[in-house]
């Protein structure tokens, strides 16, 4: 795991789920998941939205050309652990494979946190959206 990531991680657990810097003011959550490859547990702070009861994230790699490693995880591993505040769940993460559904549920994530916008002009791949499901 990056530095980056792990002092993202560590301020959210000594802030009760609230980081600052270029996540002031967002939704945070932490998905603890499993390597596809190597079947050990990462932990990895994303930002997110809700639609209804689901937890919506998306993989944009900031705007890279090819999927972040973890979506490889959660497609082949794809019970995880959410942590969002002080609170812990077990959940399930499903692709969204609807085109009308993710396009609905990623400008969300525009409308929430600017930069998503910024990550689909910067790609021409289609960002995958997951939700998380308990």
């Amino acid at each position: 795991m990056s530095d980056w990531n792990q002092q993202i991680i560590d301020e959210f657990h000594a802030n009760e789920g609230k980081v600052g810097g270029m996540f002031e003011g967002k939704n945070m959550v932490l998905i603890t998941h499993t390597g596809a490859k190597s079947g050990k547990e990462r932990v990895l702070p994303l930002v997110y939205t809700t639609d209804g009861d689901r937890y919506v994230i998306a993989a944009s790699k900031g705007g890279a050309d090819t999927n972040p490693d973890w979506y490889h995880n959660l497609i082949a591993n794809p019970k995880v652990k959410v942590e969002i505040g002080t609170e812990k769940f077990d959940a399930t993460a499903k692709l969204i494979e609807d085109r009308a559904e993710r396009d609905r549920l990623y400008a969300g994530m525009v409308a929430h946190n600017e930069g998503f916008a910024e990550y689909e002009k910067k790609t021409t791949r289609l960002i995958p959206v997951f939700v998380l499901e308990r």
